[in-house]
């Protein structure tokens, strides 16, 4: 019979991992409903920040179209609900006594949530300029990183010490990686505000950053095939060196999204960015930043 207490249960090392892949998912969630405001035109379907309206923290009748108050309200309301998310998973690691890392981890998701709440604030009251908008996802693909690390410092257990597997050649490599898909996402956000989709449907090509698009589209895909490339090596060379199933595992799953990914890159540039690739392009930044954080931590392993 189980006579646990609700807070034992939420101490209990299977909630803390559920709840740190809830994190975990939540974060690359947000970047989908971030990304249906923008291609929907509603990113001023609520006009101001915290409150929707003036005077309303809800939706009000009128003031917006009522699908693009629904849309932008659902993205506060998913956020509010990931720093609950947040919020338990760091009630339940200092409640089970976790080791130090864990809880820092635990700190930055919720720092991070909210940070990113003020930065989506900002640029509603900036009228969503591309930069702004720009500034507000690096930081989610941030977070996702650390999400993703959360998850693998919740996994392992807190005696022990980290032992590298990788060989050192090894793990610059998939640092080099890791910088590429900066590089990827970075010029990413600079075709992106170059582009249609502003997130404003009164907005149109008004404000959005001057640069040539298809020179920008061009620098941006030779960041992802260096990403690729770097990825595909350091696969390889892990099957070389005969590193565990999972780290191979992990390589394989990568290299499809990022070829699913760069696919994906080239139906937008050929067919004009159709609304429907835009979600789904921002899920897949999402996925692959989170393949390449487990594929970087599973080079460690906590041993007694």
């Amino acid at each position: 019979m189980n006579t646990a207490t609700p807070q034992r249960r939420i101490a209990a090392p299977k909630a803390q991992l559920g709840l740190a892949l809830a994190v975990l998912i939540g974060e690359i969630a947000i970047t989908f409903t971030g990304a249906v405001v923008r291609v929907t035109g509603s990113g001023l379907g609520c006009d101001t920040w915290p409150n929707c309206h003036e005077g309303s923290l809800i939706p009000v009748e009128g003031a917006a179209p009522w699908i693009h108050q629904l849309i932008e309200f659902g993205n506060r309301g998913l956020a509010v609900v990931l720093g609950l998310v947040v919020g338990l998973l760091l009630l339940a690691v200092y409640l089970a006594g976790r080791r130090s890392v864990v809880k820092a981890h635990a700190w930055y998701q919720l720092i991070g949530v909210i940070f990113q709440a003020v930065l989506g604030g900002i640029s509603v009251h900036l009228d969503l300029k591309w930069w702004a908008v720009a500034i507000h996802f690096l930081p989610s693909i941030i977070l996702i990183w650390l999400a993703a690390l959360l998850y693998e410092h919740v996994k392992a257990p807190d005696e022990g010490r980290d032992e590298w597997r990788y060989p050192r050649p090894l793990r610059y490599l998939a640092v080099g990686s890791a910088a590429a898909l900066s590089a990827v996402l970075i010029t990413g956000t600079m075709v992106t505000g170059a582009g249609v989709h502003s997130g404003d449907s009164t907005k149109g090509m008004e404000g959005r950053l001057e640069v040539d698009i298809a020179g920008m589209a061009h620098v941006h895909a030779g960041f992802m095939y260096l990403y690729l490339g770097l990825t595909i090596g350091l696969v390889v060379a892990l099957i070389t060196v005969r590193s565990s199933q999972r780290s191979r595992k992990l390589g394989y799953l990568l290299i499809f999204f990022i070829v699913l990914q760069a696919a994906v890159g080239m139906i937008q540039f050929w067919f004009g960015v159709p609304r429907w690739t835009v979600p789904f392009h921002v899920v897949l930044s999402g996925v692959v930043t989170a393949y390449t954080a487990l594929l970087y931590a599973a080079g460690r392993e906590r041993v007694a």
